[in-house]
């Protein structure tokens, strides 16, 4: 469906890691990588990353993502790095560092993409394997 659609809660949006980005490497932000705006969660899985943005807006109900929408088994809202919950078709528990080369051994997934400690309180009364 068209327009992609993502949500943080309030409590997400307003952490200090997230940014919205309008550049990358000193230059304004090209169309490939999210022109004009661009969402950066440093603990969540890519898909939360929405490119591209055109519209934002607040809501008082939890708003319907696109992959929750499509593949809600696979895709939950929080979308929390979490090396404890596989994706229902591969394992999350290591990964393989980007720009390490295809032949890097793999190593253990951190909590939150390593930021716990700035995040893990946001989600405290959270069962994460059922709210993942």
């Amino acid at each position: 469906d068209w327009p992609y659609r993502e949500g943080l809660t309030i409590a997400e949006a307003t952490n200090p890691l997230p940014i919205l980005a309008v550049g990358i490497y000193g230059n304004v932000i090209p169309n490939q990588n999210g022109a004009p705006i661009r969402l950066v969660v440093p603990w969540k899985y890519g898909f939360k990353g929405i490119k591209s943005i055109v519209k934002m807006h607040f809501s008082s109900t939890r708003p319907k993502n696109s992959w929750n929408m499509a593949i809600p088994n696979e895709y939950g809202f929080y979308a929390n790095v979490n090396p404890n919950v596989n994706h229902p078709r591969w394992s999350q528990a290591r990964e393989r560092r980007i720009g390490a080369g295809v032949f890097a051994s793999k190593q253990e997934t951190l909590m939150f993409n390593g930021y716990g400690e700035h995040v893990a309180h946001l989600y405290k009364d959270l069962d994460l394997r059922r709210n993942f």
